[in-house]
């Protein structure tokens, strides 16, 4: 019962810090260390207490931050010290530092790290940015083992689903629930079946394009994550022949940096993160992209804050619909979900059938996959990720 109760303490210590807290160890563990913390746990301490309470700091010294980055990841698993980097990069203001090389060296890579990259990329010193571009492509290595086969395999999927053919060639490509209904007028009650006399089924996947899917992303400074996975998902779809995938981004102005989807990390150091927005000129141009409406997937990836001309821009999204495109609207592309966003924008859009909301990258090769086979996107977007608008 003791040591269950040293352990709550210690806990408690840990996280309330300092101060008065000092003396809740006192007398249990010796009253030795910082405040009757010994050890790893006073380490953990000081570690903990150079970003949250917290008297000292961390400085501005690039070295001293270097150790306190070793420290952290000593002592804390690597998502609790991404959860401190981030923090410690906000709350102290380290963002310059994080030009140093060594400094570069020493960080956890996680996708708000490379945002933050991102952001700092055109004031990088050509050292400080070859040793960013390792992170980077840590980063973007990792996205893509998480992400790339379970994106594949959903597209693969649906573009065979989406197929359809009235002499399926194998018993597997059968569609039974379409059949069955198709031959309806032939059922027997004596013998309670359905004499299917015309199959609908799977045609096997073509060769050929057949879906085109153009991503226009908002570079605006809350969407930084959303642009990270949005360039890994960009290549992982490029890599399909069966789809023409193009990505563009946007702040007031447009750029197409379709001819680096080869490179998800070249991609995004063609990035600028930061600056205005001119969705409406986004749209625009990406409307010149699509050649076959009927066939094409268009995903706006925004906060739908609108600098533009807001009523060209839903003018835009409604002829795109009139056409056939398929398109999509995404606040967030990212696991925190929906960011501050235009709520008016969100509501005009909805009311035209395109809904507005935040889809995780998990979700994202589901979302494709329904996009494909031209499900009704708002049901899908109601039981997987919840409506933001």
């Amino acid at each position: 019962m003791t040591d269950r109760m040293d352990e709550r303490l210690r806990r408690w210590r840990l996280v309330l810090g300092g101060g008065d807290a000092d003396g809740i160890c006192a007398g249990r563990q010796g009253g030795a260390g910082v405040g009757g913390l010994e050890g790893a746990d006073a380490d953990m301490d000081r570690a903990l207490a150079a970003v949250y309470d917290r008297v000292g700091g961390l400085g501005a010294s690039a070295p001293r931050v270097a150790r306190w980055l070793g420290d952290i990841r000593t002592y804390f698993p690597s998502t609790v010290v991404q959860v401190m980097q981030k923090d410690a990069i906000q709350r102290l203001n380290l963002t310059r530092l994080l030009l140093e090389p060594e400094m570069l060296e020493a960080v956890e890579p996680d996708v708000h790290l490379v945002g933050t990259l991102l952001a700092l990329n055109r004031v990088m010193p050509d050292q400080a940015r070859e040793s960013a571009r390792a992170v980077v492509r840590k980063v973007v290595q990792e996205l893509e083992r998480r992400l790339a086969q379970k994106t594949r395999a959903a597209v693969t999927g649906a573009l065979d689903r989406s197929a359809r053919t009235h002499r399926p060639k194998r018993v597997s490509d059968i569609d039974w629930d379409r059949t069955i209904r198709a031959n309806l007028k032939n059922y027997l009650p004596e013998k309670n079946t359905v004499v299917p006399s015309q199959l609908v089924g799977y045609a096997r996947r073509q060769r050929s394009v057949q879906r085109e899917v153009v991503l226009a992303i908002d570079q605006s400074g809350s969407m930084a994550a959303s642009v990270v996975y949005s360039s890994v998902f960009g290549a992982v779809l490029a890599s399909m022949r069966s789809l023409k995938t193009s990505l563009v981004v946007f702040d007031t102005a447009v750029v197409d940096l379709t001819d680096q989807l080869h490179d998800p990390v070249e991609l995004l150091f063609g990035t600028q993160l930061g600056g205005g927005t001119d969705i409406n000129r986004a749209i625009a141009y990406s409307q010149g992209l699509i050649s076959r409406p009927a066939n094409s997937i268009f995903i706006l990836i925004s906060d739908l804050y609108e600098g533009g001309m807001r009523q060209e821009m839903l003018r835009r999204v409604a002829a795109m619909t009139q056409a056939g495109v398929q398109v999509i609207v995404l606040l967030a592309l990212s696991d925190e979900g929906a960011p501050f966003y235009d709520h008016e924008n969100a509501a005009a859009l909805a009311a035209m059938g395109v809904p507005a909301f935040a889809c995780t990258p998990d979700a994202f090769p589901d979302l494709m996959a329904a996009a494909i086979e031209r499900r009704d996107i708002a049901q899908w977007a109601e039981r997987h990720v919840g409506m933001d608008s």
